[in-house]
């Protein structure tokens, strides 16, 4: 499997409680490596799957680290270190139940067309999950699509991530949904699918996203997840009960649980029940990325 996207440098901070605005909030504060496409690809490895990572990085000592986190938890990289430009930072503002991201994208906007399709071709994957972070940002836009078409040339299935509400509203849901017509999964949670699909429950938000991929899964956090094909058939999973002490990188978690049952050819239930099982080891764990 090929992941397309960011690799960041998270600086995330855990609070307990509420944050105290023009004051102190006491906090437990790590840094370590981050993004959604690299948390996908490392929760994939993981699970025992092969898995290659195209993303961008500055030709700093934060770029070389991130990439040897990720190299070491057994994904290969296809990493271009951009001299110049700083690898991308993001503070995360996490409380047990939310999380606030603060974004420098640095060199994740550097993201070039000609690497992405390079790495596609030579990693012989069969699948594609693209993180829709490139897509979100006029620099990294014409990478991200350059996944897409080759992907499409190649006959790989596709999925991509929505990433984020914030930047799905600031493109425009007509803008994002026609950069990913015709792809095989769409993942949103509850905030993004609000932004693409409008109002109304998980099941009817992604039956209506199904005019644009063939299958939408709507992520709800505790509340489960639900999956919509093409068809009209749609399946709900249940989400485990645990402790959350960070939900930092859950979502990515389940895409990579969701993904690696999907291609074991295990139907949508168990692929939602999968996604779900990984998910919940995110979010009873500190950080986005897999511990131990």
């Amino acid at each position: 499997m090929i992941v397309v996207g960011d690799l960041v440098t998270d600086v995330l901070v855990a609070h307990s409680g509420p944050i105290e605005i023009g004051s102190d909030t006491a906090a437990a504060i790590s840094v370590g490596g981050g993004g959604q496409a690299a948390n996908t690809a490392a929760w994939l490895a993981r699970t025992g799957r092969r898995v290659t990572l195209v993303a961008a990085v500055g030709d700093d000592a934060a770029g070389r680290e991130r990439v040897a986190e990720l190299t070491s938890a057994g994904v290969r990289c296809a990493v271009r270190a951009h001299a110049g430009a700083p690898t991308g930072s993001v503070v995360v503002l996490a409380g047990p139940h939310e999380r606030t991201m603060v974004t420098d994208r640095g060199a994740s906007l550097l993201l070039d067309p000609d690497d992405v399709v390079a790495a596609i071709k030579e990693a012989g994957a069969g699948h594609l999950h693209l993180s829709g972070y490139p897509l979100l940002h006029e620099g990294s836009r014409r990478a991200g699509l350059a996944a897409l078409a080759a992907a499409s040339e190649l006959g790989l299935t596709t999925s991509v991530d929505a990433a984020s509400a914030a930047p799905l509203r600031a493109v425009g849901a007509q803008a994002f949904l026609a950069f990913v017509r015709g792809t095989d999964l769409l993942l949103c949670n509850a905030d993004e699918a609000e932004v693409l699909a409008g109002a109304g429950t998980a099941a009817e938000q992604a039956a209506r996203l199904t005019k644009h991929a063939a299958n939408v899964v709507v992520k709800q956090g505790a509340a489960g997840a639900c999956w919509a094909a093409r068809d009209g058939r749609i399946w709900h999973g249940a989400a485990p009960r645990v402790r959350v002490k960070d939900p930092t990188g859950a979502g990515d978690a389940f895409a990579a649980g969701l993904l690696d049952a999907w291609f074991s050819d295990a139907g949508p239930q168990a692929a939602l029940e999968a996604g779900a099982a990984l998910g919940a080891k995110a979010v009873a764990q500190i950080g986005a990325r897999p511990r131990g």
